[in-house]
């Protein structure tokens, strides 16, 4: 696997994998992989002839005071599972790469990014397509994996993608969680024992409401008491939202029956974790 530290060094990598072969899949994170992770990964493998990874904590994603700083990084650690996975271009970018001084150029889709995660954590969303439209400027793929855990940001590069008219695929693949239902996440590093059994309530009101969906009802303002009702049983955490949304605009919809995206996010301890359940159209 041959890692790349810079902008030339990737493009000179992706040009000669392209000239031998055709498609390229990229896999964007910010490191502290887990099998999460490794689901796209292996996504990308299996239906591309090639595979770029990307490592880069983006810090204009995160707002003052949040964890930017504390985020675990483990590259070492994160090229071995990589490579073990045959990924053929590792792109681990300073941050003074990414955003040369005297950088003023952002990207922002408007009024989507404003919705879910970015209610709460304004300008969040600006980060992620500043830093996704360069790493598809740069790599240039075929496809672009990303997992559906994050639900929000799914929508805000579908946007992106199509207002910009990115000439590639957007593959959404699903959450991948822990035996007992715990979304992963690089942030659960953060949780101690007790923490984690309380995170739990996440997954559990979200299974709740499909229970009742499978069931028949299908108005959102009786699926978020069910939702609420189970959260309520875990005074351990601080609710940011739980919502039922269109997947595609992030507004509020009535009832489920053209399709939904039930999202969560909460504080729990020093982290903040998000969930969510992607209904189908009835």
């Amino acid at each position: 696997m041959l890692i790349a530290k810079t902008i030339a060094e990737a493009r000179a990598a992706v040009a000669r994998l392209r000239a031998e072969r055709h498609c390229i899949g990229l896999v964007p994170t910010m490191g502290a992989l887990h099998q999460g992770h490794i689901s796209l990964v292996r996504a990308a493998k299996a239906t591309c002839d090639a595979v770029i990874a990307t490592i880069f904590v983006n810090p204009t994603q995160f707002a003052p005071g949040e964890d930017f700083a504390k985020y675990p990084r483990r590259l070492e650690a994160d090229c071995a599972l990589l490579e073990a996975e045959g990924v053929d271009v590792l792109f681990a970018p300073d941050p003074e790469e990414m955003y040369p001084e005297g950088a003023t150029t952002f990207v922002e889709v408007a009024g989507i990014s404003d919705r879910l995660d970015g209610a709460s954590r304004p300008g969040h969303f600006r980060g992620v397509a500043t830093v996704v439209a360069k790493l598809f400027n740069i790599v240039q793929p075929d496809k672009a994996f990303f997992g559906q855990k994050d639900g929000a940001q799914v929508a805000v590069l579908r946007r992106m993608v199509r207002d910009l008219n990115f000439n590639l695929e957007l593959v959404v693949c699903p959450t991948v969680r822990e035996p007992d239902g715990l979304a992963m996440s690089s942030r659960n590093h953060y949780l101690s024992a007790e923490e984690r059994q309380s995170a739990l309530v996440l997954s559990r009101a979200l299974r709740h409401i499909e229970a009742r969906i499978a069931a028949g009802v299908i108005e959102s303002a009786r699926l978020m008491d069910v939702g609420l009702a189970v959260l309520a049983e875990e005074p351990e955490i601080r609710l940011d939202y739980l919502c039922i949304v269109d997947p595609e605009t992030l507004e509020d919809v009535a009832d489920v029956s053209a399709g939904a995206l039930v999202a969560v996010a909460a504080a729990v301890g020093p982290a903040r974790l998000i969930d969510n359940l992607l209904v189908p159209s009835r």
